[in-house]
């Protein structure tokens, strides 16, 4: 398992507090240059995005048998906080005073990747179209992961990045199939809260890397804070009427997929990915879930993948190449 480790060594001077030796990775050079820590960082994007991939599919394949939004929201925070709540506990015992120290951290944490993100995510598809929501939210990510990259801890913003990131989000055109006819008032304000919700992830990211945050640990506090804060207000207002009425089959599929898959898995690829490729290229590889969640609903969902959206993936993998290799200065 994952050692916990919480800032930097020196500012802890407890002996009973076991700290994990400095790693190469948090040393102040550009992250993911090194040809095997590039490969690792890719390979773990790829994961995360295919878990963003899965989750939205069986999201749809959820609604189409009596689930809502709230529904699958819960089942995701819900799950995913029980099951990392022990984490948590550990390593509140094991570390109370790093985490206490560091609290503000932690508080911020959770408000951009916990709740408010769930909701502006879910609450957004309320008011915009589907398409908007596989352009809108990613490219949010993408573009402000460069900028506060830039901004926040120095990496900069080269012409290849921004290049592969001009591709990345022309795939994304393409995947989605957005048509200006569906840029209505109601979709204007679904759009303008997927943009929020990016910029929240893409926050989130710069954080991670900013204080050298551990990934599970990271994932155990945004899971359990989104359980005790969602969750209680879920049942108070719907008294999970939609689960209790789903069959076992679909229950459990989606406990399966949106709470241990998506719930826990989504929140630790992408921060273990932070801290192997920092944020700037980290936020680019959410981009890829829309195309591959359209060759994943070919056998849920009985959709064949059309032209543009194969092609639009090919193109969003070009750019995603393009902007995470290359040098410093390029």
């Amino acid at each position: 398992m994952e050692s916990f480790k919480v800032g930097a060594p020196q500012n802890f001077k407890d002996k009973n507090i076991t700290m994990a030796q400095p790693n190469p990775l948090n040393a102040p050079k550009t992250p993911g240059t090194d040809t095997r820590t590039l490969i690792l960082g890719i390979g773990v994007g790829l994961m995360a995005a295919s878990i963003g991939a899965l989750y939205t599919v069986f999201a749809r394949w959820g609604m189409a048998r009596g689930l809502t939004s709230p529904d699958l929201t819960a089942l995701r925070f819900g799950v995913a906080g029980l099951v990392t709540a022990p984490l948590l506990l550990m390593a509140l015992v094991q570390q109370r005073h790093a985490l206490l120290e560091k609290w503000r951290v932690w508080l911020a944490v959770s408000l951009l990747a916990g709740t408010p993100f769930g909701l502006l995510m879910f609450g957004a598809l309320q008011f915009a179209p589907t398409s908007h929501a596989a352009v809108f939210p990613f490219a949010s990510m993408s573009v402000m992961g460069m900028l506060l990259g830039a901004w926040v801890l120095k990496d900069p913003l080269t012409r290849r990045r921004a290049t592969g990131i001009a591709l990345v989000l022309g795939g994304l055109l393409l995947v989605s199939g957005v048509d200006a006819a569906s840029f209505t008032a109601s979709a204007l304000l679904g759009d303008g809260m997927f943009i929020a919700a990016g910029t929240l992830w893409a926050g989130f990211g710069s954080l991670l890397r900013k204080h050298q945050l551990p990934p599970l640990l990271a994932t155990a506090v945004i899971s359990f804070s989104a359980l005790v804060t969602y969750v209680p207000v879920y049942l108070w207002t719907t008294g999970a009427a939609g689960l209790l009425a789903a069959s076992p089959e679909v229950f459990w599929t989606e406990v399966l997929v949106q709470g241990l898959i998506a719930g826990g898995g989504t929140l630790f690829t992408y921060a273990k990915m932070v801290s192997i490729l920092g944020p700037a290229r980290a936020a680019i590889f959410p981009a890829l879930a829309p195309g591959l969640a359209a060759l994943m609903a070919w056998p849920v969902l009985g959709h064949l993948p059309a032209n543009l959206e194969v092609a639009g993936l090919l193109v969003v993998m070009l750019g995603l190449l393009l902007a995470v290799t290359g040098s410093r200065r390029t």
